[in-house]
């Protein structure tokens, strides 16, 4: 029998109301949480050892410190010639550039999409996290739409990734709420601008003797038959990124907003370490505010988070709260 999608719980917007409604009754007051930098790893070490269960909160830093930095080498690298045409100075800024047409902004997307979403990153931190809460209960809930939790091998029935994937398209308009996998149409679109795909998924670009890029190889356009289009309303594909209000939540994602909201509720009395990983303050309201709703609300729960120059916490929970600063692979000695 077909599944009424629209009778799940929707654990998106349930966690985010409720901790937006807790936070209006905060005082305001911040904390670095109690005790040294040395004490809170010891009392983190020790909750990861003895929580009943995890719920881990991944943010833009978790993929930064993995290495998948969106300026730098990695954007000279393969987006140097964007750079110089059109002054974009990183990948992020350049996903809202205006592009003169189709070809030249498929072009930079299948680029963009495949060294964020395609490629392993440099740094193992998603690996060493799996290892480090695999034999837990856990679950995964994260603004990050790279999708490397679930390529370090995170059991997918305990990922809601909230923002969408790189890795998936969906109509424009949206006439329909389905989305699709690009990976192949991505492929040929780098293969169509010069790029070689290495043993390993890498990226490989024309080099010069000097091991710099050679953008003189490389083209900036893709042949417009690879242009994607919706397979049923014929107008331009997208991605799947929440932007605005054509977001489409697919069966997936309303599958993994239950989940979620069904873990949080069979978690709610017990021993529960809310793990928060490189969560910043462009997006609070997802992770950051839920997590501090969870924490205020069990009084067996722990409220962690890792954070590079952005560890703390409400002084309402901050006798259950770690903060602590810092690279997270450097944190944990990864």
């Amino acid at each position: 029998m077909k599944q009424n999608f629209a009778e799940l719980s929707n654990g998106y917007l349930e966690s985010i109301q409720k901790g937006i409604k807790t936070v209006q009754n905060f005082k305001g007051n911040v904390s670095a949480g109690k005790g040294t930098r040395e004490e809170q790893l010891n009392r983190l070490t020790e909750e990861i050892r003895t929580a009943d269960a995890i719920v881990i909160g991944g943010g833009a830093g978790l993929s930064t410190s993995a290495g998948l930095t969106y300026s730098g080498e990695r954007f000279d690298r393969y987006f140097g010639d964007f750079a110089a045409k059109f002054g974009i100075q990183d990948m992020y800024s350049g996903g809202f550039y205006p592009f003169p047409d189709e070809e030249t902004r498929w072009a930079w997307w299948s680029r963009h999409i495949y060294v964020n979403r395609y490629v392993y990153p440099p740094v193992p931190v998603y690996q060493k996290l799996l290892n480090m809460v695999q034999d837990k209960d856990y679950f995964v809930i994260t603004t990050n739409v790279d999708h490397q939790f679930l390529k370090a091998g995170f059991d997918k029935e305990r990922l809601f990734y909230t923002q969408g994937d790189y890795g998936l398209w969906q109509c424009s308009k949206p006439c329909h709420r389905r989305t699709y996998d690009n990976k192949g149409k991505v492929v040929k679109m780098l293969l169509a601008q010069g790029f070689v795909i290495g043993e390993n998924s890498e990226l490989i670009v024309p080099v010069k003797d000097n091991g710099a890029t050679d953008f003189s190889m490389l083209s900036m356009r893709i042949p417009s038959g690879l242009i994607p289009y919706c397979p049923v309303c014929g107008e331009p594909m997208s991605m799947n990124l929440r932007a605005d209000d054509t977001f489409v939540e697919d069966e997936g994602w309303k599958k993994a907003s239950a989940a979620y909201a069904e873990f949080l509720r069979s978690h709610k009395d017990k021993h529960v370490l809310y793990l928060e990983l490189g969560v910043g303050a462009n997006t609070p309201v997802i992770i950051k505010y839920p997590f501090w709703h969870e924490t205020y609300h069990n009084n067996k729960a722990v409220y962690a988070c890792l954070n590079y120059g952005e560890a703390f916490c409400p002084a309402e929970i901050e006798d259950r709260s770690i903060c602590i600063d810092g690279d997270i692979a450097g944190i944990f000695g990864w």
